[in-house]
């Protein structure tokens, strides 16, 4: 298939929230000229202010662009906003380069890939690790699978909201990538939590814990982050608890595919789960804190 569409048009960008409105943010600061929608039209008004267009239908960024940006939570969104399955999926992809940077399966993804090629599109995958804080500073790193020249053309745009890209091949293998990146994320962060109410019930100083470990070889941007916010206990989004529980899920399976044993991310799918049945969906995944405390009190009423 031969690659017609051009970098230098406007670009679409569709899904504004925790962590698409900053990237889009950062696009449009660099000059990156955008067009914009969301289902919350709220979100886009800071996408205006700088300088992105704003349009009124999905169907509308198709229509307008050949690059399509989607930055979407769920299978189920994606597909809607390709209108999948009807008569327009096949107008609103062929031609274009459609950028799934969300993360879904990655049986998901080989799939989609097919339906666009087969529609006369273009398909890269580009999953993001890191984020809403990362995202704000344009400090995500993309790992991109895809045709080459496609991915080609989608690599320097992502500059502006990336430190870095990473090219993993053929889809779906930058959504594996990114399953494999989470497995270390999800345990380190639990491992944090489970770190400070261990230091909490011996009445250390988690001032003087914090100095420790981000003086360590163990401390990184995340830790640092994270430490801060369970010391606090500040629970302010920045990874939803809900999300993280869906990434578990995600990589559960695809172990669970491959009968590649994933005894810690086991462990943590079920601790998110409670987290997200005690109400804390919304809250950042250092909330896991709330789970590890309920068992501990659980355990000391028996």
């Amino acid at each position: 298939m031969t690659m017609a569409v051009r970098a230098d048009k406007e670009i679409g960008f569709i899904g504004l929230g925790v962590m698409g409105q900053p990237m889009a943010l950062n696009m449009a600061r660099a000059g990156t000229p955008l067009l914009v929608w969301n289902r919350s039209p709220g979100l886009c008004e800071p996408l205006r202010e700088a300088g992105a267009k704003v349009a009124a239908s999905p169907g509308e960024v198709f229509a307008g662009t050949e690059i399509v940006i989607l930055m979407l939570a769920t299978e189920q969104a994606i597909d809607a906003m390709l209108a999948r399955g009807t008569a327009d999926f096949a107008t609103y992809v062929s031609g274009h380069i459609i950028v799934h940077m969300g993360t879904t399966s990655p049986g998901y993804s080989r799939d989609l890939q097919a339906d666009i090629r087969a529609a006369g599109g273009h398909y890269v995958e580009a999953p993001v690790s890191g984020s809403r804080k990362p995202a704000e500073a344009g400090q995500l790193v993309a790992m991109l699978a895809g045709e080459p020249e496609a991915v080609e053309v989608v690599r320097p745009l992502l500059s502006a909201m990336c430190r870095d890209t990473v090219v993993c091949g053929a889809v779906p293998n930058a959504l594996l990538m990114k399953l494999a990146v989470n497995i270390f994320l999800i345990t380190m962060v639990t491992g944090l939590a489970e770190s400070v109410h261990f230091a909490e019930r011996y009445n250390l100083n988690l001032t003087q814990l914090a100095a420790v470990l981000d003086a360590g070889p163990m401390a990184s941007d995340v830790s640092r982050i994270k430490l801060a916010k369970l010391v606090a206990g500040d629970f302010s989004v920045q990874a939803a608890i809900t999300d993280v529980f869906k990434n578990n899920r995600l990589i559960a399976e695809a172990a669970r595919d491959a009968k590649v044993a994933s005894p810690l991310l086991d462990v943590c799918h079920v601790l998110y789960g409670e987290t997200e049945a005690m109400g804390l969906g919304q809250s950042d995944m250092a909330a896991v804190l709330r789970a590890i405390e309920a068992r501990t009190a659980k355990s000391r009423d028996a």
